[in-house]
């Protein structure tokens, strides 16, 4: 009699902690830390590197790039984050931004508006919609950032319409947006922008991306509306290789309601080789032309024309833990390193970064 009872205590108790540990709580809380080691070769006195340099910026210092919590809620038909961030990253991107709001990672909320459909309206401060990497380092296959990533938007705010198919192949979506990379809308500037995102992957090995920005990044007394497309195509042609490509291309009104436009555009080509589990390689070729210095200002003749080249290794400590280092050149066609008196530039940067 003793052992039936000890028995079935014991399946009781089993299936009770069994099924709590199912019931999964709506409310979740995660944590990411990275920080790094810069060396900049052309050595600046203020110990800033160039100014079109938004990650991992600080030269010859240990210091976080990016550190931040977030809680997450998602039940029935609603969803909300909210991410608080310190770090350079946080200083370099949102110096623009007033007051509290430059610690602000994410901020949004949802509700889905579809009974049968996964369709959904959210509205807050987002990742952007723009480009295949995101401020955290750690989703990346490079340490530090291409050069067409720190010179479009990392975030954005406003409202977007999300839909993702049944079958998970398609992602669309259309936003309206308070302008490029803004939180809060630049003083006299009344024009909304707009975005789209259209997201293909026909399988778990091909992602093919595309999005947009139309809108002003000035008063409406001198108005210059902006043009800008992102494509990016990731391929993992094998367990243990892939290949990420992407372009940007922008135009930009060169007067108010003037016909004619400043253009620039940015090819990267990005390879990763995993020989482990534990173990990345990756190599990047990238180039960033331009010319009438409409995102990139450098004062120069020919303006940034600009090529990158980059090979990185990083090592998984543990599942949550990554270390990585990284050897960068950039070229560029003028003397616009180091004050102003070389065409080159060359970086060694290495990372330690945790997520929880």
């Amino acid at each position: 009699m003793k052992i039936l009872l000890v028995v079935f205590l014991s399946s009781f108790f089993t299936t009770v902690f069994a099924q709590n540990d199912t019931i999964k709580s709506p409310l979740t809380f995660t944590g990411y830390i990275e920080t790094y080691y810069t060396y900049d070769f052309g050595n600046p006195a203020n110990h800033t590197r160039p100014t079109f340099v938004y990650s991992h910026n600080r030269h010859n210092e240990v210091n976080l790039n990016l550190g931040f919590v977030k809680a997450a809620y998602e039940k029935n038909n609603v969803r909300a984050n909210l991410a608080l961030m310190t770090g350079t990253y946080a200083n370099a991107n949102l110096v623009a931004e007033p007051n509290v709001l430059k610690n602000i990672l994410e901020a949004n909320a949802g509700v889905k508006i579809s009974a049968t459909k996964n369709l959904w309206l959210d509205a807050g401060i987002f990742a952007a919609h723009i480009g295949f990497e995101s401020a955290i380092s750690k989703d990346c296959w490079t340490l530090s950032r291409s050069i067409l990533a720190d010179n479009s938007p990392y975030y954005e705010s406003g409202v977007k319409v999300a839909y993702t198919s049944d079958n998970a192949k398609w992602f669309l979506s259309a936003l309206v947006l308070n302008g490029w990379q803004r939180i809060q809308r630049i003083d006299g500037n009344n024009m909304p922008a707009f975005g789209h995102q259209i997201t293909y992957k026909p399988n778990q090995k091909i992602t093919l991306n595309s999005s947009s920005f139309v809108g002003s990044d000035s008063p409406d007394s001198v108005r210059l509306v902006r043009y800008f497309h992102n494509f990016y195509a990731i391929f993992q042609v094998h367990q243990r290789f892939g290949l990420t490509l992407g372009f940007d291309i922008g135009l930009q009104q060169k007067n108010p309601k003037s016909n004619q436009y400043n253009t620039w555009f940015s090819p990267v080509l990005i390879a990763k080789f995993s020989p482990s589990a534990r173990l990345n390689i990756a190599a990047r070729t990238e180039y960033y032309a331009d010319k009438n210095q409409v995102i990139i200002v450098t004062g120069s003749q020919n303006g940034f024309q600009t090529y990158g080249n980059s090979v990185n290794i990083d090592y998984k400590i543990t599942d949550n833990l990554v270390w990585r280092s990284e050897y960068k050149i950039l070229s560029s066609k003028d003397k616009i390193f180091t004050e102003g008196t070389q065409t080159n530039n060359h970086l060694l940067l290495t990372s330690l970064a945790i997520s929880f």
